[in-house]
């Protein structure tokens, strides 16, 4: 029986010294740190409490070597409902860029046989098609533009083979090769 008085009386006192260490505004960051789930003994493990008259239960001693108060813990376990989540760290591969096709049109050309303008397609920094929208037509023309179609133009044309506007001259159409040139100078410039 005394011994559970003696515990009530010391959970009653311990709980009022909580109370007043937290509610005290000049109180150290220490002891309004304190952990409140552990529960405090006021007597010592190993020594019997004395049977006093006046009911009090008796104070512990503190020395000058031990801490004032415990350090907090910090603990492991996890609310529960909640998660933890990990980020990875940022990836430092690059992709290789990706390769857009587009079409470039050229400026239109005139000469003394007819219209000249050519569109290429480009792809990354490549020219992989060139295609004459526009030659001269009608005559021996035709014959001639025919000849400057089949040398400049397509995937296996001059163009792709060189990746630039100088393309050899075809013989018979010197004026539309002149102006198929300008007219893929330009789109060139355009495209890079």
């Amino acid at each position: 029986m005394r011994r559970a008085l003696l515990a009530i009386t010391g959970l009653a006192a311990s709980t009022t010294a909580l109370v007043v260490f937290k509610g005290s505004p000049g109180t150290s960051q220490v002891a309004q740190n304190l952990p409140t789930a552990q529960p405090v003994n006021p007597t010592p493990q190993d020594v019997e409490p004395s049977a006093d008259p006046s009911g009090v239960a008796p104070k512990p001693s503190v020395t000058a070597d031990a801490p004032t108060s415990p350090k907090p813990t910090k603990s492991t376990a996890r609310p529960s409902g909640t998660r933890t989540t990990t980020k990875a760290a940022p990836r430092t591969t690059t992709k290789a860029p990706q390769s857009t096709t587009r079409r470039v049109t050229g400026n239109g050309f005139d000469n003394e046989y007819g219209y000249v303008q050519v569109q290429i397609v480009v792809s990354g920094n490549r020219i992989v098609e060139a295609v004459a929208l526009s030659l001269p037509s009608g005559g021996e023309s035709d014959i001639h533009s025919g000849d400057v179609r089949d040398s400049y133009d397509g995937r296996g044309g001059e163009v792709v083979q060189k990746q630039n506007a100088n393309l050899n001259t075809v013989s018979g159409a010197t004026e539309t090769s002149n102006s198929y040139k300008q007219s893929l100078r330009s789109a060139i410039e355009q495209a890079f």
